[in-house]
């Protein structure tokens, strides 16, 4: 062992020669956002070393290029561009191409993020070969089990090693599963994604312009991506109905990704609100900085907009993030074009009212990166 030093200020511990090496897998954007934070952590550690896994579950390069290059994520050392495939061909796929990795780079252990195709990959190919899984973002529950998510994170929860938690309401859900019972360790980390806020908001203002083209000073930010909103021809329509209509009172802006637009076209469906194509990160935080209130079928944005203290009218029937609906900052409306309208309504001019802290302090990565070390 080395004499103690500093790293950056980050860090006075003893060097190890032996570093343990962690994969970790990724392929899809919210866990880019995710991975940012944590990749920095690890890298400062001077007992851990990260080998990188991108499956390519999404598959717009660019879109991918530009998460990457804006946030700072290490360059993947392997990249499988696994996409468009059924769950079940996009799974096994992903199964068997990073089980050879693992063979080849023999891990401490394997870092998954979430709810994909790709978590659940990483999670089962580590397993089977007796290599220990963490998992960050545990223990979250819709109790929608055809949702194809809830199923990869209830498989992926059960197999894991440590349960890194954002919330003490995903500590509850393991718990009345019994996870106090089973040979796992769960922590309660507070949630990564605050880490990538608090760290990249200084950002956003000099490095995206995207509010220059949205030419309005008060918007609702709007974003429709789930396939159960824009497979479904009746939500859809719902939900595009009622952003017209808002729209007569604040402007609209969503980021919308070009098959959901071709979705609508080949609906039929008029657009009144303003559409902008898909954007990063910053671009994300630049919109959401400025919005005035915030409509979404995403995960992630529901948390940001409690962080940027927004309401959200959140266009599912459930959420994972109950504890928002609880706290009143989250409304759940699902597709009904009305519950939509009257929410926001009531909403628009209601001063935010919620105690801040409930996804930790921005030091999840820290102490995620810590565990691991242990």
């Amino acid at each position: 062992m080395l004499p103690k030093r500093c790293f950056f200020g980050l860090y006075s511990q003893p060097l190890s020669m032996n570093k343990k090496k962690i994969v970790t897998i990724i392929g899809a954007r919210p866990q880019f956002i995710k991975a940012a934070p944590l990749s920095k952590a690890i890298a400062a550690h001077p007992d851990l070393e990260e080998v990188i896994i991108h499956t390519g579950q999404h598959f717009d390069e660019n879109m991918s290029a530009v998460f990457f290059n804006e946030m700072g994520i290490p360059e993947p050392r392997y990249k499988l561009a696994i996409n468009s495939l059924n769950h079940g061909a996009m799974t096994g796929r992903m199964l068997e191409e990073i089980e050879k990795i693992l063979m080849q780079e023999q891990p401490y252990c394997v870092l998954v993020y979430g709810d994909t195709n790709s978590t659940l990959a990483g999670a089962l190919a580590a397993k089977k070969h007796h290599i220990k899984v963490a998992q960050v973002e545990a223990g979250l529950r819709s109790f929608n089990m055809k949702m194809p998510e809830e199923v990869n994170r209830i498989l992926t929860d059960r197999i894991s090693d440590w349960l890194f938690c954002p919330s003490d309401a995903a500590i509850q859900n393991l718990q009345q599963e019994a996870y106090d019972s089973l040979p796992c360790k769960v922590v309660r980390t507070g949630d990564i994604m605050c880490d990538a806020l608090m760290f990249f908001t200084p950002y956003a203002p000099s490095k995206s312009k995207i509010v220059d083209l949205c030419s309005y000073e008060n918007y609702a930010l709007c974003t429709i991506h789930r396939a159960e909103n824009t497979d479904d021809a009746e939500r859809l329509k719902n939900i595009v109905e009622a952003l017209n209509v808002i729209h007569q009172t604040l402007p609209v802006v969503v980021p919308l990704h070009p098959r959901t637009q071709k979705i609508m076209a080949g609906l039929g469906l008029e657009i009144h609100f303003k559409t902008l194509p898909p954007v990063g990160y910053l671009d994300m935080l630049g919109l959401l900085e400025n919005c005035k209130i915030v409509l979404c079928d995403s995960g992630g944005l529901q948390k940001e907009a409690y962080l940027k203290e927004k309401y959200c009218i959140t266009l599912r029937d459930e959420t994972e993030w109950i504890e928002l609906v609880n706290l009143g900052v989250n409304k759940l409306v699902g597709a009904d074009k009305n519950d939509i309208i009257n929410t926001f309504l009531f909403l628009q001019n209601q001063p935010f009212n919620a105690a801040p802290g409930l996804y930790g302090d921005g030091s999840a990565a820290f102490h995620i990166a810590n565990e691991l070390a242990e």
